[in-house]
């Protein structure tokens, strides 16, 4: 159990920091991320960026992934394979949405980084931060488009997540460190003792909070 978001994060500092990932960037998955990254990323002397993802939604489904929106230059759209096939779509059926997207994850970084630009990847191990895994979905989709801003690793640290979902994951990774995996999982805020939402001020603030020089 964990006090909330910012002790879940000092633990997992110590224990990313133990691991030594070479030339990290930590990279928080916004709202909850990154409150449990800030402790991280100071533990490792690294710089903290956000990694945004939205979800890409069915035609009259939108609460359906089709897919997930990565950030990058420009931002790696990953589609649900197995979705696409059973409704007969292609990835060109959703071109007007994920230019959508787009400005969406645009506005969401003016909003919480103002003009900050993404901080390089290539060859560097990027450690991707979460409060929690429950489905993965999100996760799986950041990991897998995250490929292509050319990280020379990628690496996944959670505080809590079902095992099920982390064996689904690890291939995903070059490692994956989670402290807590219970076997009677059934929410990702159950295992905190405060668990409030994080509003778009608390980020901005704590990205604000960021000292590394990069």
């Amino acid at each position: 159990m964990f006090s909330d978001r910012t002790d879940a994060g000092e633990r997992l500092a110590d224990a990313v920091a133990k691991a030594e990932p070479a030339h990290p960037v930590v990279l928080a998955l916004p709202r909850g991320g990154v409150p449990v990254a800030l402790p991280v990323a100071r533990a490792l002397d690294a710089p903290l960026d956000l990694l945004l993802v939205r979800k890409i939604g069915m035609p009259g489904q939108p609460e359906l992934a089709a897919g997930a929106l990565v950030e990058g230059d420009p931002p790696e759209a990953v589609y649900n394979a197995e979705i696409l096939r059973l409704s007969g779509l292609s990835e060109d059926d959703f071109a007007k949405q994920v230019a959508e997207k787009t400005e969406e994850i645009a506005e969401r970084r003016r909003l919480w980084l103002e003009d900050r630009a993404p901080v390089p990847l290539e060859g560097r191990t990027a450690v991707v931060v979460d409060d929690g895994i429950a489905t993965g979905a999100t996760v799986r989709a950041a990991l897998s488009g995250l490929r292509a801003r050319g990280p020379g690793s990628v690496w996944l640290a959670v505080p809590v997540a079902p095992a099920d979902t982390l064996r689904a994951l690890r291939p995903l990774a070059d490692r994956v460190i989670c402290l807590s995996t219970p076997a009677d999982f059934q929410a990702v805020g159950l295992h905190y003792r405060r668990f409030g939402q994080v509003s778009d001020a608390e980020v901005a603030e704590l990205m604000r909070q960021d000292d590394s020089e990069e």
